[in-house]
């Protein structure tokens, strides 16, 4: 009987945990599902001119039509919300440094570095810069994203998860999404100019032009053709760093196995053809730009309709990015526009002196002043906000690093420069005018490549540009004591231009651009080597003339293995019948550099990283031991500029003994250690060599941020592992967690033949059957249309 008894109590208490769970699984299945994007329906605005339409297609691309600009701002801050809010947050807490709130504090490094720049603060300096009529746009797109917001059924699901309430959007944070873009071109350039001092300090002179030449034979400059490089001899020796090495560390040991480590992750492709040579007879531009993949995507991809001047209507489509309300990269039927990370010198770091007779103060350019501190409070997550002080100079903040003070004299403190003037793209007609809107823009620097409906083409600057004086010392190195640094910023007239050059092409890939004196006017921020810019460079020329949409897109999927194919050979040349003798494990190696080499980063070459791998583990040989000094020396763990394979390879064939580090009997002996080391690499724990193929590394790792906050959802909140082709220094870059954040190829006023992917889609919603939409066509680079598909769903806006 009591058994009986029990027996009921345990089917109870079972039967209540079942309905417990399924009502947890449900309240939770409901919290996700109330966080999706509304798709169809109507919604009365007070506010709206007019009436806004916004229908999606397939793959949840917007179609957003409206007889007034400022409505259809509203309507896309509105989808932005919807699908991108907590992207769109991300944004601004990266730029104001306030990532902590969310994050706690793992997020703490970050914000310190960030806030440093007070750009919140300047935010709200820089929109009292604004016109009437773009702060009321913003304004606009605000209210928008704050009602997109506002209308979902629950809280965006990655707020539930970290037990936080969204905050509303202003036009303010508009601004600061643009300054998070600062971050991601050009936030590396301080710590690349104290690793170029720490060099200079401990070389000669004339080891420092041989160890960090100022043009490469790789480069393909827009202004000239094949450019002699001179090229400074090798010093009698090297500096008392050269070669020292020590136990492998975290990020050296696994140098052969990422996407050009260190100081990496350089990208954006973009070109443009002639009409001389199309055959429509108007310009094709395309453009791929290399950022940090993730999801949702950095990019937004929306179709604008807006009024036009002469009373019709102007169709601009490409990619937005959610925080702003206007087209980055794109066509307005007219022009067509791309961008690539012109990384220019742009940051000074200007040495601050102090003296105890004047406590408080520092001299900067001679002269004494005194500090303006600004107290910067940090909330924390689950823990007390933390405050810090941040002194403010007439050269920018300072900082204390390398055993100096050093103020940071960095564009993007110019309040005043930056603006939304890249959104009035939408309403020009020819590339002249694209140019001029190109120069008078208020983003980071960017090589702007354009052509137009006629069939003319052309690359400038976008974004303000440092005055220097024409004497002035080489602001890439900090700067000498009593030199204030760049002063003022160019006028548009001013900036370089190249248009219709001979070739009937202009290419760009974040390597040198000009050879001629325009080059002072950009400095050297941290160029590409030039092999990536010269590959497509030589393949677009190839192409010859009448060329279509299809083929220019073509030039993106490049996985041409041209620059590793030197390595190749070097490391085939090595394993002689004595070397495979002295180590039989290197017989495999050189089979696998023979019959496992594809010519290309293909997933399955596995001679392809092989000859990487050897590569690298030279330069881990040659400069490890100075990158673990500056690591020591200023928390810089990557030893600057990006032509050390050319340093290398030129040393490698002119062998002087006094460069062999001491460790090594001969030139021939170094180079097999680094093969071996190659080797032992790829062929851990005793898996066979021919199975560390480029897939096996190059292998897509896209997730969620959340993902890294909650891991046990990174399941549910990731791309496929699928296995990428293509590798810095060619054109199709990709890398498991960096590459081609959209490919994109249109001749403007001929948009149906245009092609686009992506390697998200537009949702950041797990549920929602956007969240990963196009992706498979992105992996395998499938030309997919531009423009969006058939209708499947209208959300209506009335006033």
């Amino acid at each position: 009987m009591a058994a009986g008894r029990r027996g009921r109590w345990v089917r109870r208490i079972g039967w209540g945990v079942l309905a417990l769970l399924v009502v947890v699984v449900m309240t939770a299945w409901f919290f996700l599902r109330g966080s999706l994007a509304q798709l169809d329906g109507k919604r009365t605005v007070p506010g709206l001119h007019g009436a806004v339409a916004v229908h999606r297609d397939a793959l949840g691309i917007p179609s957003i039509s409206g007889g007034d600009r400022h409505d259809v701002a509203y309507a896309t801050g509105f989808v932005h919300a919807q699908d991108r809010f907590f992207q769109m947050d991300l944004l601004r807490r990266v730029a104001a440094g306030e990532l902590a709130e969310l994050f706690g504090p793992k997020a703490l490094p970050t914000d310190r570095k960030h806030r440093l720049h007070r750009f919140r603060a300047r935010a709200a300096e820089a929109y009292t810069h604004l016109s009437a009529e773009d702060r009321q746009l913003i304004e606009r797109y605000a209210a928008g994203v704050n009602d997109g917001l506002n209308a979902l059924g629950t809280r965006p699901f990655e707020y539930g998860l970290l037990a936080q309430a969204p905050r509303s959007w202003s036009a303010h944070d508009t601004l600061l999404v643009i300054w998070a873009m600062y971050f991601d071109l050009q936030g590396a350039s301080a710590g690349r100019e104290l690793s170029r001092g720490w060099m200079r300090d401990n070389s000669t002179p004339e080891q420092l032009a041989f160890l960090l030449p100022e043009a490469s034979p790789w480069d393909a400059p827009v202004d000239a053709g094949d450019i002699p490089v001179a090229q400074a001899p090798v010093p009698a020796a090297p500096p008392s760093w050269w070669g020292q090495t020590g136990p492998r560390d975290a990020l050296m040991m696994t140098a052969a196995e990422t996407l050009d480590p260190p100081d990496s992750n350089t990208g954006s492709n973009n070109w443009a053809v002639a009409g001389s040579r199309s055959t429509t007879g108007g310009a094709i531009v395309a453009d791929d730009m290399h950022l940090g993949i993730k999801l949702p995507n950095t990019w937004y991809r929306a179709l604008l309709q807006v009024p036009d001047s002469n009373g019709s209507t102007r169709r601009i489509v490409g990619v937005t990015l959610p925080g702003t309300p206007f087209v980055v990269v794109g066509s307005n039927g007219h022009v067509a526009w791309g961008f690539t990370n012109s990384y220019g010198d742009f940051l000074d770091l200007v040495p601050a002196a102090a003296d105890p007779a004047r406590p408080g103060q520092v001299r900067l350019n001679g002269k004494w002043e005194q500090p303006v501190p600004h107290r910067e409070t940090i909330l924390v997550k689950g823990a007390p906000a933390e405050t810090m002080t941040v002194r403010e100079t007439s050269r920018g903040p300072l900082i204390d690093t390398a055993g100096r003070t050093w103020a940071v004299h960095w564009i993007a403190h110019e309040s005043a420069l930056l603006n939304v003037n890249l959104r009035r793209l939408e309403a020009v007609d020819t590339l002249d005018e694209a140019l001029a809107v190109a120069n008078a823009s208020g983003v980071p620097a960017q090589n702007f490549v354009a052509g137009d409906a006629a069939g003319n083409i052309g690359w400038t600057i976008a974004g303000p540009l440092p005055r220097r004086a024409p004497a002035a010392a080489d602001a890439s190195y900090p700067l000498p004591d009593g030199d204030a640094g760049w002063q003022g910023t160019l006028q548009p007239r001013e900036y370089p231009r190249v248009v219709n050059p001979p070739t009937g092409q202009l290419v760009t890939a974040n390597s040198r651009q000009l050879a001629g004196p325009g080059a002072r006017l950009l400095g050297d921020g941290g160029y590409d080597l030039g092999a990536r810019t010269r590959q497509a460079r030589d393949m677009l020329a190839a192409l010859g003339p009448k060329l279509d949409e299809k083929a220019v897109y073509g030039v993106m999927l490049d996985d041409r293995a041209l620059f590793q194919a030197r390595w190749r050979d070097r490391a085939l040349a090595l394993l002689d019948d004595a070397a495979i003798k002295a180590d039989p494990k290197r017989a495999e190696a050189a089979r696998l550099l023979r019959s496992g080499w594809t010519g290309r980063a293909s997933v399955d070459a596995s001679g392809y990283r092989i000859a990487r791998g050897f590569m690298w583990n030279l330069y881990e040989l040659l400069y490890g031991g100075a990158n673990r000094q500056m690591a020591e020396w200023a928390g810089n763990a990557a030893l600057a500029g990006k032509r050390w394979p050319d340093v290398i390879e030129r040393l490698l064939d002119s062998q002087p003994a006094a460069w062999l580090p001491r460790q090594y009997a001969s030139w021939r002996h170094l180079q097999l250690a680094a093969l071996d080391r190659t080797i032992g690499d790829l062929a851990a724990d005793g898996q066979p060599l021919s199975n560390a193929t480029w897939g096996a590394f190059n292998t897509a790792a896209i997730a969620h941020p959340i993902a890294g906050a909650v891991p046990a959802l990174r399941q549910w909140l990731s791309a496929p592992a699928d296995q990428l082709p293509g590798d810095a220094n060619m054109p199709r870059v990709a890398g498991p967690t960096f590459g081609q954040s959209e490919r994109f190829t249109v001749s403007p006023g001929k948009e149906e033949g245009g092609i686009f992917n992506m390697p998200g889609g537009q949702s950041g919603h797990p549920l929602s059957p956007y969240f990963l939409a196009g992706h498979a066509d992105w992996v395998r680079a499938r030309a997919t249309p531009l423009l969006p598909g058939p209708v499947e769903h209208t959300l209506a806006f009335a006033p």
